[in-house]
């Protein structure tokens, strides 16, 4: 199968949703399968189309979020290049400008449509209307998302069970909606495969020794993550525990914030900020902890929480709808509810290593249903059923017309 990948951001971009579409590429790769990929160009305002790794970067203007493009909703250019890649299917993980791309051309050449939702947008329309007309505005991001997701695909994809309750339960969708959680290369965490080394190195620039009881947090610095609450769950906890350390890994708009509130709470000592770090480099830095931590009520699958599974690192995290099918309490983590049950948690770990042996290593059980090949056969089901529904969903004179273009070639 030919599989067109339509997305706002790609590598070098690192963001969950990268590392989404890294992982449906890899996997759809693995399985014999010819995956093309659409995005937009981060790093200049060129076309870009590298042959050998199939991934076509289309120029656009800098938004101001993040490192994000907004490109054509229809490049000539890249229509002709994409006309001769002959895809079978188009699988958009975007909305915005190149997910309209992807349904313009989809339609236009008669391709199926498959697209997979990633983002609550009511939970970032603060970005956008600061405080002001947050109802209306949730409500005309629903309509967006609604838009997308129910009127211009031929199937629809969540990952988690968190959206799909959105969707039904909220939004009232009644089309199909395929479950589908994103995996990771589970390989890449595995402590046998870290480099020790590098282990080490990173140790000795951190200043991290035996004593050191560590937790450990992954992601975008930004009002969404609930960063905030982790920093003062950690300002509690080092007025007893000196040891404690709490390094955060990312960057975003909020890090002037949470370094500003560090040094007045003197807290220098036990809050570490390591900044961006790069993709590849990320498997080695989970093992410099002993709990992985999550505030985030944000998410829709949370892929951190599951490459530190795979890490062997047991995880602490809120109770929220998007780890209730990753984290099992009392096996590979907890779910806490409070600041209270996320400190107790954490002490409970730290002051009952066996404990924390044992979940550490169902931590890396669990992890395995995460694997490449789990996650490109449910896609490929979703895929065929797009081409199938497709198909069923054409007048006479549209499969008579089909039937005459076969007969040609």
């Amino acid at each position: 199968m030919r599989v067109g990948i339509f997305t706002e951001t790609y590598t070098p971009y690192i963001s969950g949703l990268v590392t989404s579409e890294i992982m449906l590429k890899k996997a759809l790769e693995k399985l014999g399968h010819e995956v093309y990929v659409v995005t937009a160009n981060l790093e200049s305002f060129h076309y870009d189309y590298d042959e050998k790794e199939r991934v076509l970067k289309i120029p656009g203007i800098p938004t101001g979020i993040y490192d994000s493009r907004l490109t054509a909703i229809y490049p000539i250019r890249a229509v002709n290049i994409i006309k001769g890649w002959n895809l079978d299917i188009i699988h958009s993980q975007t909305e915005f400008a190149i997910g309209t791309f992807a349904r313009i051309f989809a339609k236009q050449f008669d391709i199926p449509l498959v697209h997979t939702y990633h983002t609550i947008y009511e939970d970032y329309v603060h970005y956008i209307t600061h405080g002001y007309f947050n109802k209306s505005s949730k409500k005309l991001a629903e309509y967006f998302s609604l838009f997308y997701c129910d009127k211009t695909a031929t199937e629809l994809i969540v990952p988690s069970e968190k959206i799909y309750r959105l969707f039904k339960d909220k939004y009232k969708v009644e089309r199909n909606i395929h479950i589908v959680p994103t995996c990771i290369e589970t390989e890449r965490f595995w402590k046998e495969n870290i480099d020790s080394k590098k282990l080490a190195q990173l140790k000795k620039k951190y200043n991290l020794t035996k004593k050191d009881f560590v937790y450990l947090f992954v992601g975008r610095l930004a009002e969404e993550k609930n960063v905030e609450f982790l920093l003062e769950v950690t300002k509690d906890l080092v007025k007893k525990y000196s040891n404690f350390k709490f390094m955060i890994i990312g960057d975003g708009p909020d890090m002037d914030k949470y370094q500003k509130y560090s040094k007045e709470n003197h807290l220098e000592n036990n809050i570490i900020f390591t900044g961006k770090v790069p993709w590849d480099e990320i498997p080695v830095y989970y093992q410099l902890c002993q709990v992985f931590v999550t505030a985030s009520v944000t998410e829709t699958q949370g892929l951190t929480v599951v490459e530190a599974l795979a890490a062997s690192i047991p995880v602490v995290c809120v109770d929220d709808a998007s780890f209730h099918n990753v984290v099992i309490p009392d096996l590979n983590g907890q779910l806490f509810k409070t600041k209270k049950q996320c400190k107790e948690y954490l002490i409970d770990l730290y002051e009952h290593p066996a404990k924390r042996k044992h979940m550490a290593l169902q931590a890396r059980i669990s992890s395995d249903r995460y694997g490449l090949k789990y996650y490109g056969e449910a896609i490929l089901d979703v895929y065929r059923n797009a081409i199938k529904t497709k198909k069923e969903s054409k007048g006479f004179f549209e499969k008579m017309w089909d039937r005459f273009k076969g007969e040609e070639k």
